[in-house]
């Protein structure tokens, strides 16, 4: 038996270690594994190459509890350590990782280090032991079932003996310590394994079931797939989930190396922000699935898998924000994307206008957030109208640029957030030849605004944000029907009726056609508090806390009001009054509670 010091100056490395990953300590098991998975394919590779003359037989790994023993063991098959490598490997290149590491993040608040980048892997298996032992036999011993045992307890103190095992290969026994018994449930190991483990390329066993897929679809090349392979692989994903869209398979081996699957999923415009749906893999190793950091805000929207060797198991954020491969990756996907859809736009428009109430939402957010992404796909992104039809941004210019231009030779784009709530106004836009467009996800308010800074000479404006005919103002006067005198006799009269603090009450002179009183609310105060109340809106948060403002105006063209304006009982004349502005109030859902029993009582006193 050899027993000896490891030549580190910190005496407590392993309490150091567990210290700082303590947050991922479940990432033992995959560290563990994945280096199973390594002397794995080394093996195969020498015995590829004619260089290890032995037989591959079954090299799968294996991943057993003894909860009785409080014991956890991963074994593998692979090219194994001689007592050499193993003083080589695991007392002096691993240790002296150890040592970097502590010294480089003993001071830090970091507690996510680049563990792999400091040759950690193994150690990590002190974060839920209290005692390691390593058992290796290597694919070059001669003599028969001879093998070396390491023993260590966490000290820099270690034990290296000869021992027998019959296969090649490594075994790690991890004798659980206290704090981490939860790892001894065979629930809790096999639900790790089906995160980190799923789609290793050498068989894992557990239970005496393989628990992953060798080869899944993002490993083999498009050509080799069929529509339902990668239908299948999304289900294999999420299980229970709507069917996808379309797909993008990523395939790249220069600058960098990625590949991968990305799937759109159906978002409506209800959308909820979900940003864990896209998984990161190392080598098919699961790292992650929160890909902020590693692709665009946007596309953390999308599903699926990305794999890259280029991006280290274990980083940092920062790391993360810095690298520039992943800078690269990012860019490259973001490329990708944009080529699908313009593709999908091109080679078949009527697919993609079917598809465009799903994926309306993910081409808005990232034309806001990224330039190159909106300088890709700005030819392609549409336009819906109330009649449901579609336009491409330039279609649109085209298709208003004289009938809606204002006195100063602006364009204006009305619209409307809710059809249904806003018909009447919609009504009267059409009745003037005008067209309205629907912006009615919740991404729009900042859309409509990022749309105005994009494109020159034109502004939006909602449809129930004026009276029809200032929606777009044109030089065009209409006389009033009412004398000046009539207008303020009949306007403090109003202002009694209505509460004061939302109503800003004012005569126009308008179509005899339209509505006696129409409510509205002006674009900017009521757009700003759209955006104030999804989160943005250019510092005018406080604007969510502000009292909703109206305007009540009243149409002084319209018979009603002329004939109430004649009206010599005062009392009968404030009733009508009151249940004019009462009518404008039902019409935009303002009339509630109280207000809107008596206006049910009096609308029933006036027909009796």
């Amino acid at each position: 038996m050899q027993t000896g010091k490891i030549n580190v100056q910190t005496e407590n490395i392993f309490p150091i270690i567990k210290k700082f990953l303590y947050s991922d300590h479940e990432i033992f098991l995959r560290e563990l594994v994945s280096n199973a998975v390594d002397a794995t394919q080394k093996l195969k590779t020498l015995v590829a190459l004619g260089e290890a003359k032995t037989e591959l037989g079954d090299v799968s790994i294996e991943i057993s509890v003894d909860k009785k023993a409080k014991t956890i063991t991963v074994k593998d098959k692979g090219i194994g350590m001689t007592a050499e490598e193993v003083e080589k490997y695991i007392n002096q290149i691993a240790f002296s990782g150890a040592e970097e590491f502590v010294q480089k993040y003993k001071d830090k608040a970091e507690g996510n280090a680049i563990i792999g980048h400091f040759g950690l892997g193994f150690y990590s298996a002190f974060m839920v032991s209290a005692k390691v032992e390593l058992i290796s036999r290597s694919f070059k011993e001669t003599v028969a079932k001879k093998a070396v045992k390491w023993e260590c307890d966490g000290s820099p103190e270690y034990q290296l003996t000869e021992t027998t095992k019959k296969e090649r290969g490594t075994e790690i026994i991890m004798h659980i310590a206290e704090d981490s018994e939860e790892f001894l449930e065979n629930a809790r190991i096999e639900t790790l394994l089906k995160k980190y483990c799923k789609f290793l390329p050498v068989e894992i066993k557990f239970d005496g079931k393989v628990i992953n897929n060798t080869t899944p679809a993002w490993t083999k090349k498009p050509a080799d797939l069929s529509p339902e392979d990668y239908k299948n692989f999304y289900n294999e994903l999420y299980p229970f989930s709507e069917e996808p869209l379309f797909h993008i398979h990523l395939n790249v081996d220069y600058p960098f190396n990625l590949t991968g699957i990305l799937y759109f999923p159906r978002l409506k415009k209800g959308f909820e922000v979900q940003k864990d749906k896209i998984q990161l893999y190392c080598n098919q190793v699961f790292v992650t699935d929160s890909v902020e950091n590693i692709v665009p805000d946007f596309l953390t929207l999308l599903r699926g898998v990305i794999d890259s060797p280029d991006i280290p198991l274990n980083v940092s954020r920062s790391y993360l924000q810095s690298d520039s491969n992943v800078k690269k990756i990012s860019a490259h996907i973001t490329k990708k994307v944009a080529d699908k859809l313009e593709d999908l736009f091109k080679n078949d428009r009527k697919d993609f206008e079917a598809k465009w109430e799903d994926i309306k939402v993910f081409i808005e957010y990232g034309m806001l957030s990224e330039e190159k992404f909106f300088d890709k796909v700005q030819k392609i992104a549409l336009f819906k109208n109330t009649e449901n039809t579609l336009f491409t941004f330039e279609e649109y210019a085209e298709k208003i640029k004289i009938s809606q231009m204002d006195k100063d030779k602006k364009v204006v784009y009305l619209y409307t957030n809710n059809p249904l709530e806003q018909h009447g106004f919609i009504q009267s836009a059409k009745d003037k030849g005008y067209d309205v467009l629907v912006m009615d996800t919740p991404i729009d308010p900042h859309f409509i605004n990022f749309l105005e800074q994009k494109m020159e000479n034109i502004s939006f404006v909602r449809v129930d944000a004026d009276t029809v005919d200032k929606l777009i103002q044109k030089d065009e006067t209409i006389p009033s029907k009412l004398s000046e005198e009539q207008i303020n006799q009949l306007k403090p009269i109003i202002e009694e009726v209505v509460p004061k603090e939302k109503f800003s009450v004012s005569f126009e002179n308008m179509s005899e056609t339209e509505n006696p009183m129409i409510i509205t609310q002006p674009e900017f105060m009521r757009r700003m508090k759209d955006m104030s109340a999804m989160g943005g809106g250019g510092g005018m948060n406080f604007m969510g806390n502000m009292p909703e403002m109206y305007n009540l105006i009243v149409n002084s063209n319209n018979p009603i009001i002329s004939k109430i304006s004649a009206e010599k009982d005062k009392e009968k004349q404030k009733k009508l009054l009151k249940q004019t502005a009462d009518l404008a109030m039902l019409s935009q859902n303002l009339l509630k509670g109280e207000a809107l029993t008596t206006f049910v009582k009096r609308s029933l006193e006036l027909i009796d």
